[in-house]
């Protein structure tokens, strides 16, 4: 049964029925990751702001579990939370996660990126529950000198933009908690992926989405910054890495409990040009190249060093960027055309590709 893999062991089993609260479980990722998590047993608590884009993947997937629809900045409420479910784990990925958006509304977007991190760790430090919390962050938590070579979990924190900046601040947010109160019963890690695609995003200013929009309009897609290189990958490639990061730390290993990249490999670190080009092949896009010389500032070059994660969590990439886009094709067209949803499928035949290429995560021993 597609919609079952707790008896594949994945994670060496470290979910199945382990309470989870994941936060911004309505968002893309978090829809994502929910889903994934039910798959393999777990019991999950969801906590977010009620649906912003519709269609909503969440919404679409009529998951089961139970989602409280509130705000990180409440933390009596979060609190509440947390010692009512009694998770085991959290990951937070609750954010305000668009650039553009931080420009029209800054103070919402430090409110929530930053505070937002520091309700969750100090809710959880104070709880008598959770051992484990997985921050979500971005790989523009770095200060972006648009070098040629990628980032590693050693460089600066920074960010031209409030998004980026908010994002910087999380990760120093969360490196002092588990500086200051980490413990063997306490363990603090964060992630940091790049551009993520796949099925189910409609978000604003986002390449895929606004083309996906613009086809169901019969309109053209303006393509804004068609030089801006990013590192492109599935949604399903980080959520293996913050899943395995999360099981390490569920086997209360300390030596985890630290900043992390997953990114994809060089061959996916292509120009928004090239993506669009490729994504036009693969459907009846119709797409116009227009520099906006206006817009605000966003970066053209932005890599990751996944060393470390390849080195210490035997983590690599699954799916190249030709499976990339093709599985995120099919998932717009299969929902548009059949009005199914393949989410369950292609986390499935993920998983499956995973195992064939012996990836540790899916194996006892992981």
């Amino acid at each position: 049964m597609v919609n079952n893999l707790v008896d594949l062991n994945l994670f060496g089993g470290a979910y199945k029925n382990t309470r989870v609260l994941v936060t911004g479980d309505t968002g893309f990722k978090g829809a994502w990751l929910v889903k994934w998590l039910e798959m393999m047993g777990a019991d999950i608590c969801g906590y977010a702001q009620d649906y912003i884009s519709l269609p909503n993947h969440h919404k679409l997937l009529n998951l089961k579990y139970h989602t409280i629809i509130a705000d990180v900045n409440d933390f009596d409420f979060l609190l509440k939370t947390i010692d009512e479910f009694k998770p085991q784990i959290i990951f937070h990925l609750a954010a305000q996660a668009l650039v553009r958006q931080s420009y029209k509304q800054p103070l919402t977007t430090f409110q929530t990126n930053i505070m937002g991190t520091a309700n969750i760790l100090e809710a959880s430090r104070l709880s008598n529950c959770v051992k484990a919390v997985v921050n979500i962050t971005s790989d523009k938590c770095y200060q972006n000198n648009e070098w040629v070579w990628g980032y590693k979990e050693t460089d600066a924190m920074g960010g031209f933009d409030p998004y980026s900046a908010s994002k910087g601040c999380s990760e120093l947010i969360t490196s002092s908690y588990r500086n200051a109160f980490g413990s063997d019963e306490f363990l603090i890690a964060s992630c940091r992926a790049g551009n993520v695609i796949g099925g189910g995003d409609w978000a604003e200013d986002r390449l895929i989405p606004d083309m996906i929009k613009a086809l169901q309009s019969g309109k053209t897609t303006i393509i804004r910054s068609p030089q801006s290189t990013r590192p492109w990958q599935h949604v399903l490639e980080p959520l293996s890495g913050y899943l395995l990061v999360g099981q390490k730390l569920l086997a209360s290993q300390k030596n985890f409990a630290e900043g992390w990249n997953f990114g994809p490999s060089s061959l996916s670190q292509i120009s928004v040009a090239k993506i669009s080009s490729m994504l036009k092949d693969l459907w009846n896009f119709k797409i116009e190249f227009k520099p906006d010389c206006d817009a605000p500032h966003e970066a053209c070059l932005l890599k990751l060093d996944c060393a470390k994660a390849n080195t210490f969590l035997h983590w690599y990439p699954i799916w190249d960027i030709n499976k990339t886009l093709s599985a995120t094709v099919q998932w717009y067209k299969t929902y548009m055309q059949e009005n199914k949803i393949l989410t369950a499928q292609q986390i499935a035949d993920y998983v499956a590709d995973a195992r064939n290429l012996k990836m540790t995560w899916c194996c006892d021993e992981a």
